[in-house]
């Protein structure tokens, strides 16, 4: 099938290889600008920028796309079937939407409807779902709310991160692309549309979600700490600063009221009382300012015991 591919992380790097490797004719490959990065603020390609450099596809970079004349002729040229498009980040103009005679179709990291938006895989984990999944779906002018084509359920383990699941979810998707070209191509696919009254959304993750609040029950703590993995993590306030922690494990308590946010001390142990009469281990964190460590570690140079209180 001639193909365009719009996609911009890692994460749609897999689906791009797997069309390839189908032997679908991809003419153009469509990915946000460079950005600057890191501490020299340098200039950085996308990966789906590297990949298609390294198959040798054409590549194009619009800064925005609804109203870009030059980037309509390109596509219009092209004629593509479909459109492929993953974690490309731009909302797809209705121009596009019509251009090819299969339409958009989207690799969404959900069990559509549930989990619509930037975030379906953070938000899954956050809210200690036991499987997640991947769906294929044909886009419209909605937020993820197109016909759905296909889909594939991954399960969560219990200690899986977000970070956990982005690559098996990647992995998983991009075979279940070509799968959903190849079925369309052979009229063996009917579209379904969703169940809107299921619906759940994933915001874009704002650094505010990574804020503890100790009256949530450990093992909503521990899940949101899993589903904001790489950022923004899990942190608190001690001592008017920062305090983050990167590794913890829910537990509950039995003859004791536990009191939201306030510290525990037992032979080098770290613990933070929690809601629902519950506590948290904390293993290791970052204090503002500081390297990470081992909470071991953090208590031999911060003097706590037990009764202090975090936030």
């Amino acid at each position: 099938m001639r193909l365009v591919f719009c996609g911009t992380p890692q994460f749609a790097v897999p689906t791009l290889k797997a069309l390839l490797r189908a032997g679908h004719d991809i003419r153009l490959v469509v990915t946000q600008p460079d950005r600057p990065s890191g501490r020299g603020m340098q200039l950085v390609a996308p990966p789906v920028k590297h990949a298609a450099l390294a198959a040798g596809i054409p590549i194009a970079q619009p800064e925005k796309i609804k109203n870009n004349q030059d980037f309509r002729a390109q596509l219009e040229m092209i004629q593509p079937e479909a459109i492929i498009v993953v974690a490309y980040g731009r909302i797809i103009p209705k121009w596009m939407l019509d251009l090819p005679h299969f339409g958009n179709l989207n690799l969404h990291a959900s069990l559509l409807p549930k989990y619509r938006g930037a975030a379906p895989i953070q938000w899954a984990v956050a809210n200690g779902e036991p499987v997640t999944g991947a769906t294929t779906m044909r886009i419209d002018e909605g937020l993820d709310t197109g016909d759905m084509l296909m889909q594939r359920e991954l399960p969560i383990a219990p200690d899986h991160t977000a970070e956990d699941i982005f690559p098996l979810l990647a992995e998983m998707g991009a075979p279940l692309m070509v799968e959903t070209l190849e079925r369309l191509t052979a009229g063996t696919i009917n579209p379904r549309k969703q169940d809107d009254s299921q619906a759940t959304l994933a915001p874009i993750l704002k650094r505010e979600d990574g804020q503890v609040d100790f009256t949530r029950s450990a093992m909503e703590i521990y899940n949101r700490w899993r589903g904001f993995q790489p950022w923004p993590g899990a942190y608190t306030q001690f001592r008017g600063k920062k305090l983050a922690f990167h590794h913890m494990m829910p537990m509950e308590l039995r003859g004791e009221q536990s009191v939201p946010g306030e510290v525990g001390v037992e032979h080098g142990q770290l613990f933070v009382d929690c809601g629902a009469n519950s506590r948290l281990e904390i293993f290791g964190v970052q204090a503002e300012g500081k390297k990470r460590m081992s909470a071991a570690d953090f208590l031999r140079g911060h003097q706590l015991t037990t009764g202090d209180r975090l936030g």
